[in-house]
């Protein structure tokens, strides 16, 4: 009784989502291929699917640059809107390949800060039964050197995580 009462409760599946081409082919795996139809009904489906971006946080910079130049405050905000509209322009994507799809919910969260602290924060906060990302595929010298988002999300997410890789 209780396989039958799990398999038609709704899952919350949290996809990472950035500018990569990684990332939109995890999602549309994902698409393709996690959501369940409900009863039978393939027009209807009880996932729904949290698209997660982080965007890095503004820096901070002190009045003088290193170089002894004074930082206009117009600068620091175009840096800020530049990153405002690439998150929107990404989640807009992501968006639009979700609307192939009719039978998901889709909700869409934009966080500010580090990657690998965000995506695991919010699928805690989320109550996530997965969380789907991409992979660059980078290799050994490149992944201790930049980190790897995927790899830090696997030891750290509260949930299973599904990497997919191109």
């Amino acid at each position: 009784m209780a396989d039958v009462v799990s398999s038609e409760a709704e899952r919350r599946i949290v996809v990472a989502v950035d500018e990569s081409e990684e990332s939109i082919y995890a999602l549309r795996w994902c698409l393709r291929n996690l959501p369940r139809p409900v009863s039978g009904d393939a027009s209807e489906s009880r996932d729904t699917f949290i698209l997660v971006y982080a965007r890095p946080t503004p820096p901070v910079y002190s009045a003088m640059d290193g170089t002894g130049y004074f930082f206009a405050q117009e600068v620091t905000a175009n840096m800020d809107k530049y990153s405002r509209d690439l998150a929107d322009a990404v989640m807009e994507k992501a968006k639009n390949i979700c609307k192939e799809y009719a039978n998901i919910t889709v909700e869409a969260k934009i966080c500010a800060g580090d990657a690998r602290d965000v995506i695991c924060q919010m699928v805690d906060k989320l109550g996530a039964d997965l969380l789907v990302l991409g992979s660059h595929g980078y290799g050994f010298i490149k992944r201790a050197l930049l980190g790897s988002v995927s790899d830090h999300c696997a030891r750290n997410a509260k949930c299973p995580v599904l990497i997919v890789k191109r």
